[in-house]
């Protein structure tokens, strides 16, 4: 005989048909990302009555993490039942703190621009652009203010 959990009951997740498929299409879709597969696998196995320590042993994760992506499903429910399911945008994350970006995409565009361009036309005496170089082509052309080079290398590695 199965002991019951202990601890508090968690909150219960009734999806509707509409959400119970759509959260199994998003799951079993082979280019859906990873982590929107597993919170979908949390929400699917919360709606079966399952607490979150037996989740979080089903699926190898911790119980605080089937616990957050339960409490985040509640709280995001639609105003209109009747509205088709977005189930995806309620698995996203929420954005991150921080400060804004220091550069407008303009500015970023610029700098590949400039790391397209030949030195030697910027009276450069070099063949290739390095950062450093970059950077102070970029002050001097008044692009930006400042900018270090580790913050360039940065722009042009994502830019790849």
């Amino acid at each position: 005989m199965m002991t019951p959990p202990r601890g508090p009951k968690p909150p219960n997740i009734d999806l509707t048909p509409a959400e119970r498929h759509a959260l199994e299409t998003l799951v079993h879709r082979p280019s859906t990302p990873q982590q929107l597969a597993l919170r979908g696998r949390i929400i699917l196995a919360s709606a079966t009555g399952l607490n979150n320590a037996q989740i979080a042993r089903q699926l190898a994760i911790s119980a605080d993490a089937v616990r957050l992506w339960r409490r985040r499903w509640l709280d995001t429910a639609p105003g209109d039942p009747a509205a088709p399911p977005d189930v995806a945008a309620r698995l996203v994350d929420l954005p991150r703190s921080g400060s804004p970006g220091r550069f407008t995409a303009e500015q970023c565009c610029q700098l590949l621009a400039l790391g397209c361009e030949i030195p030697a036309d910027s009276e450069r005496p070099i063949s290739h652009w390095t950062p450093r170089e970059m950077a102070a082509e970029a002050q001097k052309r008044g692009i930006v203010d400042r900018i270090s080079r580790r913050h360039v290398a940065r722009l042009l590695k994502r830019g790849r």
